[in-house]
């Protein structure tokens, strides 16, 4: 579901590269170096280490609200509740997991006491403010989608062997941001 007030593709763009370009947290870049493995379970096999279900389905949920499904697919559909899992799982250390999960906590008391309009404002005021736990969620949602096999090739236009290089080309021409 695609809304006027939805953070729109560009700006999830441009919020990645920021934090792919700037600095990344330890864990965060142990767990996309490490090849921090979300898929492979089906997902009603599936089943949270790190966090409970209801809180992966919290988790799901708000980062679907991040990267709704368009024309591709959302961060939902690719796995990210499941990639933010895993990481927490294997490369956060205790302190930083259990400040996760407290953050997530306070966030879902009144993210599901709201009604989805609600919610998106919710969201909205958490990123204007800058607040670090929604940050933090955020910058994870960000990661989890573009590091994707759908992230990158069906929204980035990944090409794992590229062709010439063209330095100069204009966006019209490819459609999307592409990445090699």
């Amino acid at each position: 579901m695609t809304s006027p007030t939805a953070i729109d593709r560009r700006e999830a763009l441009r919020q990645a590269a920021l934090v792919l370009g700037g600095v990344l947290s330890a864990p965060l870049a142990a767990g996309v170096l490490a090849g921090c493995e979300a898929r492979g379970t089906p997902d009603a096999a599936w089943r949270p280490r790190a966090l409970t279900p209801d809180q992966a389905e919290l988790v799901a949920t708000i980062a679907e609200q991040i990267l709704p499904a368009t024309d591709t697919p959302g961060a939902r559909a690719v796995g990210v509740h499941r990639f933010i899992d895993a990481l927490l799982a294997e490369s956060y250390r205790a302190g930083e997991r259990e400040r996760f999960v407290a953050g997530l906590t306070d966030l879902g008391r009144a993210f599901q006491a709201s009604t989805p309009d609600q919610q998106r404002a919710l969201l909205e005021r958490l990123d204007r403010e800058a607040a670090p736990f929604f940050r933090t969620l955020k910058d994870l949602t960000l990661v989890g989608y573009y590091t994707s096999e759908i992230g990158a090739t069906r929204e980035l236009h990944h090409v794992p062997v590229p062709g010439r290089y063209d330095g100069c080309v204009p966006l019209g021409q490819v459609g999307r941001t592409w990445a090699v």
